[in-house]
């Protein structure tokens, strides 16, 4: 992560006069962000150690829709420890999380919405971005989801702090053995999956989405897995927990020709195979709750 003094250093070293008013913003896993005027305009710098996530940022800017507002990359380069990329900044009076129940039920089905209409699009130009699964190369989606228990190269040595908690441990190896059974029935399914629609990336204002962002963590792989994802984690947030979601879902694919097929079989392997990463991801990062967490709602799942 990128520090406020080195932040100011460098966008002072970068673009000189044409900068003021940096300010820090909300930063994820992954890299660090903050407001910035540049020539007069309101952008977002961020900075982060993988060029692939803001080459990802930049392919996706192309596909921006009035139901999809994707922000563009600017500019997109290096610094001593890692990398940048300025975007346009959107604006928006909350994120996707903290929306309550009646306020998500009246902004989500315009994001699925939004999504859905970018399974429709050509995403040619994104294979150069390096996103997961380019159309014909690379293993099958059953594959790609089992890739979840082996080495990451960004959870190094995830497995032997996961060893350090036998019970969460079992857990993760239960799901792993059920996700290997549903793996071989899965039907392929390219769509561009955004994976992280929850952690501060998706800005509301007045029950429009204003600005869908953060794309390091897209792959290509089953359109399903987004709708799985709120699945997931609506527990997690107890203002959701009076809202319908499954039936808010119904009610979204109903509007474009009804559940596709397979559906429980593709939705419980993207389920498994959430709640498996995230296992792996807070015992890399030794968040011993969320681990923990995280097991309790595999568990629910075998």
């Amino acid at each position: 992560m990128t520090d406020p003094q080195t932040a100011e250093r460098f966008v002072q070293a970068r673009f000189g006069e044409r900068a003021r008013s940096l300010a820090p913003l909300a930063s994820g896993g992954w890299s660090s962000a903050y407001a910035l005027v540049l020539d007069g305009r309101d952008t977002v710098i961020r900075f982060g150690a993988y060029r692939a996530d803001f080459e990802k940022d930049r392919a996706m800017g192309a596909y921006a829709t009035a139901a999809l507002p994707i922000p563009r990359v600017l500019e997109l380069g290096e610094t001593e420890s890692g990398y940048y990329a300025v975007s346009e900044r959107v604006r928006g009076t909350k994120h996707l999380e903290e929306l309550d129940g009646p306020e998500l039920e009246q902004a989500l089905p315009l994001l699925l919405d939004g999504l859905r209409g970018l399974q429709e699009a050509d995403l040619a130009g994104t294979q150069a971005a390096g996103l997961w699964r380019p159309e014909g190369e690379g293993p099958s989606w059953g594959e790609e989801l089992l890739a979840v228990t082996g080495p990451r190269d960004r959870l190094a040595g995830w497995r032997e702090k996961l060893a350090a908690s036998p019970r969460e441990a079992a857990v993760f190896d239960a799901g792993a053995a059920k996700l290997r059974e549903l793996a071989p029935r899965l039907p392929e399914c390219r769509g561009l999956v955004h994976n992280d629609l929850l952690n501060r990336n998706v800005l509301v204002d007045g029950g429009r989405v204003t600005g869908v962002f953060d794309w390091g963590n897209a792959f290509y792989g089953d359109p399903l897995y987004d709708q799985a994802l709120f699945l997931y984690w609506q527990p997690w947030f107890p203002h959701w927990r009076g809202l319908d979601l499954p039936a808010l879902l119904d009610r979204h694919r109903a509007k474009h020709g009804g559940p596709p097929p397979r559906m429980e079989e593709r939705l419980l392997a993207c389920l498994l195979h959430i709640g498996l990463d995230h296992i792996a991801y807070s015992a890399f990062r030794g968040r011993a709750e969320d681990m923990r967490g995280n097991a309790e709602q595999v568990s629910g799942y075998l």
